[in-house]
């Protein structure tokens, strides 16, 4: 008689999100065959890389979707008035048309998704007309919220800003429930300073020692793994649940294989 004992091993699904992509500028031919797909719809190439963004994400399953990048930055700046050459010449408004377009074909393409576009550092607005940097950052961030307010009125369920730095007065008047600061890379003081407003935070494997460090000083509620792998899952599950941790991704690549290799690597043994 046999003394083995058989230990049955089961791989569970993590949850998916996606914090949007980067498709490239389509060639003229490509954006003529998807403007006659798309006959009827106003669009141009803004219009188009959010299709592309999110279209791969809904075909692989992501739980939870979301079109745009730092590529949206077009579309923000036609939408704030008061801005000339990257220059901040007048007060700034919000001008809401556009955006409302393209949350309603966003919300027709994928119910619940949100939409990525940069936090307003990244705009590289330069100040000529305020004269005061707090005033300055108020004005910008102020019309960041009646676009996303638009945006989320038409049914897009939340924004991600996507961050080059933890910008403490951006964080303070704009991080939300519907709100998350997104750095694609982040160092030890940008995963403080977000953490400084949200407890959660989207990392990479690489980051995960750093950041188990920064929970001695910051609570983490979830985190969100980019690009995960078995190694990076268990290592995670040493410090959280598994229904803490979700496999994430920020597509800058192929999107059509990268989103179904997120979904895939989204797992954990139990």
């Amino acid at each position: 008689m046999s003394n083995k004992i058989s230990i049955m091993v089961k791989r569970l699904d993590l949850a998916t999100r996606a914090f949007g992509a980067e498709p490239g500028v389509p060639d003229v031919a490509k954006l003529a065959e998807w403007i006659a797909e798309h006959r009827g719809r106003l669009a141009d190439i803004t219009t188009y890389r959010l299709d592309r963004s999110l279209a791969p994400q809904v075909t692989a399953g992501i739980g939870t979707p979301c079109a745009g990048g730092k590529f949206y930055a077009d579309r923000i700046r036609e939408c704030i008035t008061g801005i000339t050459d990257s220059r901040a010449t007048g007060e700034l408004h919000a001008d809401t048309a556009a955006v409302i377009e393209d949350a309603a074909a966003i919300v027709v393409q994928k119910k619940g998704a949100w939409c990525a576009m940069p936090a307003p550092h990244a705009l590289m607005i330069e100040d000529a007309f305020y004269g005061d940097a707090d005033e300055g950052t108020e004005a910008i961030c102020g019309t960041y919220k009646v676009l996303m307010r638009a945006m989320r009125d038409t049914g897009v369920a939340g924004h991600v800003l996507v961050c080059e730095r933890a910008d403490t007065a951006e964080l303070s008047a704009l991080a939300r429930q519907k709100v998350f600061f997104f750095s694609p890379d982040p160092d030890r003081e940008t995963l403080a300073g977000i953490l400084e407003y949200q407890q959660q935070v989207a990392l990479r494997a690489g980051q995960l020692e750093m950041l188990f460090e920064l929970m001695n000083e910051y609570t983490v509620r979830r985190i969100f793994l980019l690009d995960p792998d078995d190694n990076a899952v268990e290592r995670a599950r040493n410090h959280f649940d598994p229904d803490q941790i979700i496999g994430a991704g920020y597509c800058t690549e192929e999107c059509d294989t990268y989103w179904k290799d997120v979904v895939a690597k989204s797992v954990y043994v139990k």
